[in-house]
């Protein structure tokens, strides 16, 4: 494993331990050589810390900036939740499904939690992955963050169209958090 965190070239850019756990539980979720996105909630917002990896390729496709959930903290995240109506992140693995239009975001992908009590109540909380014009370097600039969501992992809008052509329809995103 530490030979593929090499070969992707995340050292200096994602701890190889938070690498070592998205890696083992893509392999228990059956992606081994699909689409890994990681979302290293435990580094501030202003970093970009959305990776998404094309495993079969052995290479890093894309790096951006992700939003946490508005209760979740400011420049941190610091606290998680799988509760309806916390408007806060929910950490662990993801299957993401597929592209659909938000009335409020526009396009965006559905996710399904694939952890038992952890973000198995995505569904229910109405939680997707769509782009935001507050997960930009000009809402950073303004704020010393990014702005946050409702629970969601927020992308920059410009960037959300290469997202789903990445993840859409069975991509694995996984959030690490504290």
């Amino acid at each position: 494993m530490e030979e593929l965190y090499l070969d992707i070239g995340l050292e200096g850019a994602l701890d190889a331990p938070v690498f070592q756990k998205a890696f083992m539980s893509s392999q228990r979720h059956g992606v081994p050589t699909g689409m890994l996105a990681i979302a290293d909630m435990t580094r501030p917002s202003t970093e970009k810390r959305l990776f998404i990896i094309d495993l079969a390729a052995r290479k890093l496709v894309l790096r951006t900036w992700v939003a946490h959930g508005r209760n979740s903290g400011d420049l941190y995240c610091t606290e998680v939740s799988n509760t309806s109506g916390s408007l806060q992140t929910s950490k662990g693995m993801y299957r993401v499904q597929e592209r659909i239009i938000s009335p409020k975001h526009g396009a965006a992908l559905m996710l399904d939690g694939l952890e038992r009590g952890v973000n198995d109540r995505v569904r229910e909380r109405e939680i997707i992955m769509h782009g935001a014009a507050y997960v930009s370097a000009d809402f950073i600039a303004q704020h010393g963050r990014l702005g946050r969501s409702f629970g969601c992992p927020a992308v920059p809008v410009e960037e959300m169209s290469r997202v789903i052509e990445l993840l859409a329809d069975g991509g694995l995103l996984y959030v690490h958090a504290r």
